[in-house]
């Protein structure tokens, strides 16, 4: 029923704006409008904070189902989750009920700053400073990379606190608001995919933030980041997933009305080879994911494993099956007049962000089940 209610209302709220949002670079408001009137929009939030309190498994499906007609647009639930889940994690029960109450009503959205200039997969190696002074604690640095920065009004920014501990101790999470003095923001990112999702460089020119919007204790920032990533892996599994279906559900339509040599396309036998393992894949790629939400639901022992796995898997899966889903259109799926050319493109973040393959694939490694 989750499945079939998302489906309807983004081909109906959400598709439709779709070409427009990646042609202009725009923020989707459309669809932000829709998941918030439908409470989509931050599904992961507890009920005791007025979310819809969706398990991870129920997110997965709503960020699949809007990825599926666009990918900028399932970056709404699925960054509101990234960027709040180190609150719900780790943050007093204070800071949840200021910070979550929020973002469950649509008033507000989360975005999550840990990548900068000279600290992408290298996370510890960040440079962002938070210096205490008093009952505040002043921050300067420069976040990059960060999605929905300048449309979202919270940011979970994480800052070294002791420079000589570093990860083991010396990095701090703290909740920014975009009102803050002192806090401002980059051009946007002119991107190969995801246009619509606005990425840009947060910039801290001494935040004072009070201490009390510490996200756990002093030196417990790392961890929470790391163990936000665990969960929030598999929200880009979802999304690369939603891309690979998109593709292939258009393929498969396209095939069959297109003709060639007296006979539809799709009754060629490399056709349907090819149709065949792109839905293999993308099936491999679904068990495997919602295997990995169940585990984040559990908080199983093995989660840093499948988050990893199915991160890296789905989103391989995802460049495949769109590569492949352009090629089926021949011509035709190389044009802008066809939506795969973009479902191809997007496919491509999802290798990169939150995390390259070739980093999970590290952390597969160190945690073998």
């Amino acid at each position: 029923m989750l499945r079939e209610s998302v489906r309807a209302l983004a081909e109906a709220k959400i598709a439709p704006h779709a070409a427009d949002v990646d042609e202009r670079a725009r923020f989707p408001q459309e669809a932000l409008d829709a998941l918030v009137g439908s409470d989509l929009h931050a599904v992961h939030v507890p009920e005791e904070f007025g979310g819809a309190g969706a398990d991870a498994l129920a997110t997965v499906v709503v960020i699949e189902e809007v990825a599926r007609v666009c990918a900028s647009s399932s970056l709404i639930p699925a960054v509101n989750k990234l960027g709040s889940l180190p609150v719900m994690l780790s943050g007093s029960a204070e800071l949840k009920e200021r910070y979550l109450r929020p973002l469950a009503e649509g008033r507000a959205m989360f975005s999550y700053c840990l990548s900068e200039p000279d600290a992408g997969s290298d996370a510890g190696g960040m440079k962002t400073r938070a210096v205490r002074d008093g009952d505040s604690y002043v921050l300067n640095g420069v976040k990059r990379w960060i999605t929905n920065a300048g449309v979202s009004d919270y940011y979970t920014v994480m800052a070294v606190t002791d420079p000589e501990k570093r990860t083991r101790g010396g990095i701090s999470a703290f909740v920014v608001e975009k009102g803050d003095e002192g806090v401002s923001f980059g051009a946007p990112e002119k991107k190969l995919g995801i246009k619509g999702s606005p990425t840009r460089e947060v910039y801290l020119d001494n935040v004072r933030v009070p201490a009390e919007r510490m996200i756990g204790a002093e030196g417990t920032g790392f961890a929470t980041a790391m163990r936000t990533l665990d969960h929030t892996r598999i929200t880009i599994a979802a999304q690369a997933l939603g891309i690979a279906q998109g593709a292939l559900d258009y393929a498969k339509g396209y095939v069959r009305e297109r003709k060639q040599f007296g006979k539809p396309v799709g009754d060629f036998q490399g056709v349907q080879f090819m149709l065949a393992d792109m839905a293999m894949k993308l099936e491999a790629a679904r068990q495997l994911t919602y295997a990995a939400a169940a585990r984040s639901q559990r908080e199983d022992g093995d989660l840093t494993f499948f988050g990893a796995a199915a991160k890296c898997y789905a989103s391989d899966a995802a460049m495949e099956i769109t590569t492949d889903a352009v090629q089926l259109l021949g011509g035709y799926g190389f044009t802008r007049d066809y939506p795969v050319e973009r479902m191809m493109r997007d496919a491509k973040i999802t290798q990169i962000y939150e995390g390259t393959n070739q980093v999970q694939r590290i952390v597969m490694a160190r945690n073998l089940p």
